[in-house]
């Protein structure tokens, strides 16, 4: 992805100077501005660019409540519609939106936005990512840290498309071929795999740190990281352990939930004919009391019909 931002940043130079219409001057680009944003466009894409305007106060409002952060500036996106010119932006065809925020800029690949990316979620990635580099440096903001919150925050979206493999994790898992955080303190690989592994893992441990130790330790560990402390000691300070050894507790964590999976998988048809004999026992029973009550009700029509004397 370095490589990637080095050549949006010589695309678009300075953003502030240069319009877009200077970048793209082949293209009818237009502007639109209000609520604190402003959007740029290919001109068919005028009523998504009408959407950002509309949606942005409300996505920016919950990323700040939930940061506890302001973005700070007026922030740009740029939405096209070219998925060639995108796709060389990035240097990749797996992604559909990006952010570049040296430029405060978002830029948004529409011919991508179908579900499960909406305009709205994608914002709202793109935007955490602005956010979180506005307040902590560069340099101090690890590169899983930065996507698994983004990820976090966009109820689990990536900016990646992830169809190809959805089981990467697990596979790694397996076979103990995870990526060390390490290596993705600053960059993230560019081989498709290892790419969407880097993915995936950067989401697995953000979630389970909020999930062991509670989102206001995560909030604090990013709050720390803002204060200019490094990684190691935010991590001990809100979690009480090392990095090394969250890491450790993660990849446990992960094998216990790869076992149950591998349990149910080996004894699934059993586990199917035990549920089956359930039901059809339920259905028995619920069927032979239904018959009793049909028949202790008969006898006492027949015995109000006819009684004794």
């Amino acid at each position: 992805m370095r490589r990637a931002v080095c050549f949006i940043t010589l695309i678009l130079l300075a953003f502030h100077c240069l319009c877009p219409r200077c970048c793209f001057p082949e293209q009818n680009i237009g502007m639109l501005e209000a609520q604190g944003v402003t959007v740029y466009f290919a001109k068919p894409l005028e009523a998504p660019a009408r959407e950002v305007l509309s949606i942005y106060p409300e996505v920016k409002e919950e990323l700040e409540e939930m940061l506890g952060w302001q973005l700070g500036y007026r922030p740009n996106v740029l939405l096209i519609k070219d998925r060639d010119r995108f796709e060389k932006m990035t240097g990749s065809n797996l992604f559909v939106a990006m952010a570049v925020p040296q430029k405060k800029l978002v830029i948004i690949d529409y011919s991508r936005m179908i579900h499960p990316f909406t305009l709205r979620t994608t914002l709202k990635h793109e935007l955490c990512h602005l956010i979180l580099h506005h307040h902590i440096k560069d340099g101090d903001l690890p590169r899983w840290l930065d996507e698994g919150v983004a990820q976090w925050s966009s109820d689990g979206m990536a900016e990646i498309i992830m169809k190809s493999d959805r089981f990467i994790l697990n596979r790694a898992v397996l076979t103990r071929r995870y990526i060390r955080l390490e290596d993705l303190r600053h960059y993230f690989p560019r081989d498709k795999n290892a790419l969407l592994l880097a993915y995936e893992e950067s989401k697995s441990i953000v979630e389970y740190i909020i999930r062991e130790y509670g989102t206001r330790r995560m909030l604090r560990i990013l709050y720390d990281l803002e204060d200019g402390q490094g990684l190691n000691a935010a991590i001990s300070n809100r979690l009480y352990i090392s990095l090394h050894e969250l890491e450790a507790q993660w990849h446990k964590h992960l094998k216990q939930q790869i076992s149950w999976i591998l349990l149910l998988n080996a004894y699934f048809y059993q586990i199917l004919f035990f549920l089956t004999a359930l039901l059809l026992a339920a259905v028995g029973s619920v069927k032979l009391l239904k018959r009793r009550r049909d028949r202790l009700k008969e006898y006492e029509e027949y015995d109000e019909e006819n009684p004794s004397v």
